[in-house]
Order: C-alpha cells, then sequence, then structure tokens
C-alpha cells in the first residue's frame, strides 16, 4: 500500500504553480511509485492566488497565513516556494515542526542563511531536498553517466555559464529581488548558484577559486502602488540604487585537478536563458544549453578523418524520458525536470532512502559562493571552506 503524504506549498508563484501541477501530474506519470501526494494546503497573501489554489489546482483548502499551513496535522511535507527573504523563516518553522522541507534554491539569499536552514534541519532531523532542478534534465543525467563510465577519460576541464536576458532592461522596476537584504546577493545567489551545484554534479567538489563581479544597471525605477514583479517603468521615474550584483564571474580549481570557468549574468542582451556546461577530458567532451535542452554535444577522441561533435537527442532510451513521451527526438520540457525532481524526492520520503540536493549540497553550494565573494575583497585566490562543518 502506497504510503500518502500530505503537501503544503508556501507561495503560490511561479515556481508554487510548477510544483503543484508537477504533484497533480506525478500518479499519472509514475505509477510504479511508493506514495500517494496530496496537495492539502497552500498558503499565499493574494486573495487570487488563494482561489486559484482550491479551483485550479484542487487544493483542499487555502490560508493567508504560512505558518497555520505549517503547522497543520495533515501535513507531512512543505515546499517553499515563496520570495527568497521568507525561506529561512519558513524552513525554521517546518522543522520545528517535524515536516519534511523542499525548498526553491537560494535557500538562502546570504551564504550564512542557507547554513542556518541546514542547521535547523539537521537539529529536528527532518528530510531536506532543494530545487536544483536543471540536473534533472534526462540528458544531464546521460552526460554524468557518461563521465562516471570514463567516456572522457580524465576530466581535464569544466565551463559552466547562466546567461539570462531577466534583468536586461535598465527600465526594470527596483523590486526585491535587487535588495540585498530582500534576495542577498544578486546572480551569485540566483543562477551561478545551478551553474554550480551542476558543476558539483558531473564532476565533484571545487576546492579554490578567484572571481570579479559588476553591477551592469546600477540604478532602476522605484515601482509604486501594486507594480508587478517584473513591471517596467518610464525614464523620468525616480530611481535607487541596485544593491546587488548583476554579473560574476570565477576561475576555479577542482578536488581532481580539473580547471573550470563559470560566468553568470542577468542583464546580458542576446542569451534568454543560457544555462550551460561544457566538459573536456582526454577522450573526448560532451556540452548542453538549457536553450536546446534535448540535445547533447558529444565528441568522441577517434582516428576518424570524419570526427567531430555529434547531436545526441533526448528520446526514452535515457533516465525518466519515457515517463513523459516516447521515442527519439520527442521533446520534454522544464516542468518536466521539476515533476522529475518532485517525484524523486517524495518517494524517498516514502522509502527512507536519501535524497540528493539536500540541504547538505546548498551548502556546498554556498560555501564556493561564500569563496567568490571573499576573493572580491581579497582580490586573490581563496581555498574553498565547509560552511557547514560545525554543525
Amino acid at each position: 500500500m502506497n504510503k500518502r503524504i500530505g503537501i503544503a506549498v508556501l507561495g503560490l508563484g511561479w515556481m508554487g504553480e510548477a510544483h503543484s501541477r508537477s504533484v497533480l501530474r506525478i500518479p499519472s506519470l509514475f505509477p510504479k511509485r511508493s506514495f500517494d501526494p496530496k496537495l492539502v494546503v497552500c498558503a499565499d497573501t493574494e486573495p487570487s492566488r488563494r482561489e486559484r489554489a482550491v479551483s485550479d489546482f484542487g487544493f483542499e483548502r487555502a490560508v493567508e497565513d504560512w505558518r497555520e499551513a505549517i503547522n497543520s496535522d495533515d501535513v507531512d511535507a512543505v515546499w517553499v516556494t515563496a520570495p527568497n527573504m521568507l525561506h529561512v523563516p519558513m524552513i525554521e518553522a517546518a522543522a520545528a515542526a517535524g515536516k519534511a522541507i523542499f525548498s526553491e534554491k537560494p535557500i538562502g539569499g546570504k551564504p550564512e542563511q542557507t547554513v542556518a536552514a541546514l542547521a535547523a534541519a539537521k537539529k529536528a532531523g527532518v528530510a531536506t531536498g532543494v530545487g536544483y532542478n536543471y540536473i534533472w534534465a534526462p540528458l544531464v543525467i546521460h552526460a554524468k553517466n557518461l563521465i562516471d563510465s570514463g567516456a572522457l577519460g580524465e576530466i581535464t576541464h569544466y565551463r559552466g555559464r547562466f546567461l539570462s536576458m531577466y534583468g536586461s532592461d535598465e527600465l526594470g522596476l527596483l523590486t526585491w529581488r535587487f535588495i540585498m537584504d530582500q534576495a542577498g546577493y544578486g546572480v551569485t545567489s540566483d543562477i551561478l548558484s545551478h551553474s554550480v551545484s551542476m558543476a558539483q554534479y558531473l564532476i565533484g567538489d571545487i576546492t579554490e577559486v578567484i572571481g570579479m563581479k559588476n553591477t551592469t544597471i546600477p540604478k532602476r525605477p522605484i515601482p509604486t502602488g501594486a507594480a508587478g514583479h517584473y513591471g517596467r517603468g518610464k525614464p523620468e521615474d525616480p530611481k535607487g540604487n541596485v544593491e546587488n550584483e548583476d554579473f560574476a564571474s570565477m576561475l576555479c580549481t577542482f578536488k581532481n585537478g580539473a580547471t573550470g570557468t563559470f560566468e553568470v549574468s542577468r542583464t546580458m542582451v542576446g542569451p534568454e536563458s543560457q544555462n550551460a556546461f561544457e566538459v573536456y577530458g582526454t577522450k573526448g567532451a560532451i556540452s548542453w544549453n538549457l536553450e536546446k535542452l534535448n540535445e547533447l554535444q558529444y565528441y568522441e577522441l577517434i582516428e576518424d578523418k570524419n570526427s567531430g561533435y555529434k547531436t545526441i537527442y533526448g528520446g526514452d532510451r535515457f533516465p525518466f524520458h519515457a515517463n513523459f513521451v516516447p521515442g527519439q527526438a520527442n521533446a520534454v520540457g522544464l516542468e518536466d525536470f521539476v515533476a522529475i525532481e518532485d517525484y524523486s524526492f517524495l518517494e524517498s520520503l516514502a522509502t527512507g532512502k536519501p535524497f540528493s540536493p539536500s540541504f547538505k549540497e546548498a551548502v556546498d553550494v554556498v560555501s564556493v559562493q561564500q569563496a567568490l565573494i571573499n576573493s572580491w575583497e581579497s582580490r586573490s585566490w581563496e581555498k574553498v571552506r565547509d560552511l557547514g562543518s560545525a554543525i
């Protein structure tokens, strides 16, 4: 008999909706599962979202106060999908209530907040997961399997990047995402976290870093009234200071001796969502780009005058792909990754098996971020120190 798992979702923004849809889809996508998920309660401050939670997503109820949702007796697991500044208070309350916790990244906008979240979860002994959802792409899992099989030989270099346009408009409003005490750091918390988690998943620990940052758009229009999160101001509007970084780059050394480069931006014009990696080894190379997420480029070092990269298309021969669509070169999408990670987390709760990435892996990511931040000040190489070692 499957284990019933009652779920609370805190915040019905885009990611709250994505996870709620995933829970609804899981029974049809994964018939051979050990659990039955139930959307019990959604917490959101917006009345229209609470109404949608019940009418469109099938939650049993919706509440304004997230504390009420967390402390409900029929809730076993909590999904934290609210704005960054609420993540740690929600996590600490959920841990104190003995609930399993899945949180969207960043766990905290600053490294010390992520460490506090891990400490709360470990003290309470609750299971945790974090939403580095891109590592669940079937072709990324295949890339990991290729690396682990030795097909690329000894890994010598890794290039990671996440170049996005979501902050490229100079008239984009000065919302919480650009304020340090609300969002924490900028692109290093928001999207470098994805690149570093990907590298740690594929290659392993990073031991030393040096890097730089820049705030490309230093001032933005101050929002007024009921301005939307991605709203746009006018040239004559009063402006305020952007308090965190738009751009960051990093050189690094991996524990296995490989070198690495990273580059992230929210203000570049051109790359719309270029979350990508390249892995180079002594016997071959691979590359993947979210903008073409159903394609993996593979180079095999062989004695062949026609050598070069070949394209591997996604298909049902790769992990999880067949749960969504059969055949070869039939595409999966971003929310399918979310469904895979939600299924995997819930399955771990039902079976008692460890889940990764957990809050421990989130601390591994911010340990790299903290070393990068230190290098901004010292302008020199900085060792990566495990910020969770004392917990």
